[in-house]
């Protein structure tokens, strides 16, 4: 079964610029750590302190309230800003 965790931040200060390079190198670090997992980052087009990072899963079911991993980049996220954590099974 796939499933898809999509975690977004909204930068709440002016060092948005400064988190697009710290997510790149978090991201760089962890698919090494986490390598089952598919792991890609995003930044809005529209607003440039919201970033979305993209955790893709296929297991035998489904962790509805996100991995490890998922809840792992959800709390050193938080301190850069509101954080929204979410789960979606593909159809």
């Amino acid at each position: 079964m796939k499933w898809l965790e999509i975690i977004e931040l909204r930068v709440t200060s002016d060092r948005w610029k400064m988190m697009e390079s710290e997510i790149q190198h978090m991201i760089h670090d962890m698919e090494h750590s986490f390598e089952k997992h598919k792991i890609v980052s995003y930044s809005s087009a529209a607003i440039e302190s919201d970033f979305s990072i993209h955790l893709t899963h296929e297991s035998g079911s489904v962790e509805i309230n996100g991995s490890a991993l998922g809840w792992h980049l959800v709390s050193l996220l938080k301190e850069f800003g509101m954080v929204n954590h979410s789960v979606w099974v593909e159809l």
